[in-house]
């Protein structure tokens, strides 16, 4: 894995020398453990100058080793901060003067301005640029060890789902199968949730991001679930929508047909060279020509990877085209206040057509099941 990692750094090097700067900082977490296998808390990665040998991590104190932070290039520098502290991103700096560097490429989007401050103080003749969005542009065409993380976590994700389904869920609270849902997470493999499961039911069901409440659940509510596992640090996400307990009524059906017929027409979108607004667009128009434009969600679906919302977006402003072995969700919902409503959530990854289309990677059923 080590010739993965210094291949990425590689390719980053090669794009801000472009642009005409001798090193780069990188301080985001998943931009860190992206190009360094890890990424201990606080640390960041110094790139160059002088080439591929003085690329450094910088660590505010010795890594323990902690598989959730993933497990360091061993080939790749590293640098510990003293007992007296300090932060690693301006030791970093002080690094880069010292070894020449007359410029540094920073990500302005992820520094505070206290500490771009610091940067510039401790260094003043190292002129400062924006590495911008660089890193995470790199991070949205994985290759096939990640898909097979996220195809992992997808797995896990599914497991956790089923066994829920198969136990008695008429009177539990939603915060109750959220914290029995994580668990079996970790129970499957994960190293823990993607991000807060959401467990929504009666009129909080098909609220994008619901927070789990101490409602119970009752028989003829709509039950929408929304959770994703952390595999090695890759991550996935399913939602689906099921009805508790008895035959779903003619309101729920006719709901629950509408959002799945837009959720297949954006999964169908998905192809390499597809504008990402087109893809919305696909699943948009669905739900729009039935009624439903109204408070819709701002985008159909995103990126996921190393985070579970990246790039890219999949909105109707959204400028770009996919690119094949790019991870991508397709959730649609609809939600009536009141009511109740609708979610339906896959995580697939953009394959050519010949290679089949897209590959759904989370595949519990998305029949309306009464549980």
């Amino acid at each position: 894995m080590s010739e993965v990692f210094a291949a990425r750094r590689a390719r980053l090097r090669d794009r801000f020398a472009a642009a005409g700067t001798a090193a780069a900082l990188v301080s985001r977490p998943a931009n860190v453990r992206y190009l360094a296998g890890g990424a201990p808390p606080g640390a960041v990665l110094l790139l160059g100058p002088g080439g591929p040998a003085a690329d450094t991590l910088v660590c505010p104190s010795t890594p323990n080793g902690d598989p959730v932070d993933g497990r360091l290039d061993e080939a790749l520098r590293q640098t510990v901060l003293s007992s007296h502290g300090g932060d690693p991103a301006v030791a970093a700096a002080q690094i880069a003067g010292v070894a020449g560097a007359d410029s540094l490429a920073v990500e302005e989007h992820h520094l505070t301005v206290a500490r771009h401050r610091a940067l510039g103080s401790v260094a003043p003749r190292l002129g400062l640029a924006d590495l911008g969005g660089a890193v995470e542009q790199q991070r949205m065409v994985k290759d096939e060890d990640e898909i097979a993380c996220i195809r992992i976590a997808a797995e896990i994700a599914d497991q956790a789902l089923g066994e829920l389904l198969e136990s008695i869920l008429v009177g539990r609270t939603e915060r109750h199968l959220a914290l029995e849902l994580e668990r079996r997470l970790v129970d499957h493999g994960a190293d823990g949730a993607a991000f807060p499961t959401s467990v929504a039911t009666g009129p909080n069901a098909g609220l994008g991001g619901h927070r789990p409440s101490d409602r119970r659940v009752e028989e003829g509510d709509f039950l929408t679930v929304c959770l994703g596992a952390n595999y090695r640090g890759y991550r996935c996400e399913i939602g689906r929508t099921f009805v508790i307990g008895t035959t779903p009524a003619d309101w729920q059906i006719d709901l629950y047909e509408l959002v799945f017929a837009a959720q297949r027409a954006g999964r169908e979108a998905l192809a390499p060279g597809a504008e990402y607004r087109d893809v919305d667009r696909a699943a948009r128009q669905v739900l729009n020509a039935a009624g439903h434009g109204e408070g819709l969600a701002p985008s159909t679906g995103h990126g996921v990877g190393l985070e579970i919302d990246e790039d890219p977006q999949l909105a109707p402003a959204a400028m770009g085209k996919l690119d094949a072995c790019v991870p991508v969700t397709v959730e649609p919902g609809v939600h009536l206040p009141g009511r109740g409503g609708v979610r339906i959530d896959d995580t697939l990854v953009v394959r050519q057509e010949a290679d089949g289309g897209p590959e759904l990677l989370t595949i519990t059923t998305k029949e309306l099941l009464a549980l």
